[in-house]
């Protein structure tokens, strides 16, 4: 609109002509329909205000943007944060009336002190709804991965994207752990559309106790079941899911067992839609070679997309997946 306005002026400048006078009506009935259609939006938003109908926004974005690094180093530069230090001497010689603890350090005053309770006397006994070990507290479990847990956002960012995911759309993980990456899926999609299967039952109890009530996502409703036999059923009979992924599992799995599960995932994914991804490595079908991994999963119904790599935008990760995707019903 405003550039509009301004090639009427420009005109009006050159020769006062009929021409400019055309440009100055069309641009005239343009802000006529801007403001109008302004106006109804203003009514239908004051509409459902007086009804009490809350208007809904877009989902938050997925993924940063370099609009969004470009802000974050303003934000730096503002505050006058130089670059990291590059030794352990130099990290400790910033801390300025902090008191650093270890998480062993903060363990042991939890267990000493009763949690962080100020209660004195009989009443220093713990309040909690739920007590939460403290090795929950002091994010021990954060450690259990071999990369960093800010990585979680990434694979997050990737396997949304990559699936065109909406929030009404459903998802499976297998192997969730402690959820450093589900809890991502949970908080973006809608109530009860994540599910996964886990068997370890200290990650079960690290997702159900300290993850999902810290990160306020209770009332997400996530389907966390605890098992090893590639059973899905318990999900439910009739669903099919838009994206169903593992992260570093099958490559710790016997081959077969693999296929079991792939088998019975084919069955369960939209198909055309739907994508299957696994990372770091596909051994379980490149061993059988190549002609006879693409039998099998012909017969399933399944075909295999392509290797996909991913680069973080902020926290040095990097990844490998592999993408399937059912061809027919």
């Amino acid at each position: 609109m405003l550039q509009t306005m301004r090639s009427f002026s420009l005109a009006i400048s050159e020769d006062n002509s009929i021409r400019a006078m055309r440009r100055f009506l069309i641009a005239k009935e343009q802000m006529k329909a801007y403001l109008l259609h302004a106006g109804k939006v203003l009514d239908t938003m004051a509409i459902s205000a007086t009804k009490g109908i809350a208007t809904p926004r877009p989902p938050d974005p997925i993924s940063p943007t370099l609009a969004d690094v470009a802000w974050l180093k303003s934000q730096l530069a503002l505050n006058s944060i130089q670059e990291p230090p590059t030794s352990p001497a130099a990290w400790h010689s910033l801390r300025k009336g902090i008191n650093p603890r270890t998480r062993a350090q903060q363990l042991e005053d939890l267990r000493r002190f009763k949690g962080i309770s100020h209660y004195e006397g009989d009443d220093a006994d713990n309040h909690t709804a739920l007590p939460c070990p403290g090795e929950l507290l002091v994010e021990e479990h954060h450690s259990n991965y071999g990369e960093p847990w800010a990585g979680g956002r990434d694979v997050f960012a990737f396997l949304a994207t990559a699936a065109g995911l909406a929030p009404s759309d459903q998802v499976l993980e297998i192997g969730c752990g402690t959820l450093r990456v589900g809890l991502h899926f949970i908080r973006y999609l809608e109530e009860g559309r994540f599910h996964c299967l886990e068997r370890d039952e200290l990650s079960l109890m690290a997702a159900l106790r300290y993850e999902l009530p810290s990160q306020g996502l209770l009332h997400k409703r996530p389907l966390i079941l605890r098992g090893e036999d590639m059973e899905f059923d318990r999900f439910g009979t009739n669903i099919l899911y838009d994206l169903i992924y593992a992260s570093a599992v099958f490559l710790h799995m016997p081959d077969e067992l693999v296929w079991t599960g792939v088998q019975r995932l084919s069955e369960r994914l939209k198909p055309h839609k739907g994508r299957i991804f696994v990372s770091h490595n596909i051994k379980f079908c490149s061993r059988l070679g190549g002609e006879e991994c693409t039998k099998r999963l012909t017969r399933l119904g399944l075909e295999y997309v392509g290797k996909r790599t991913h680069d973080s935008f902020l926290f040095n990760h990097y990844e490998i997946w592999f993408e399937f995707r059912k061809t027919k019903a």
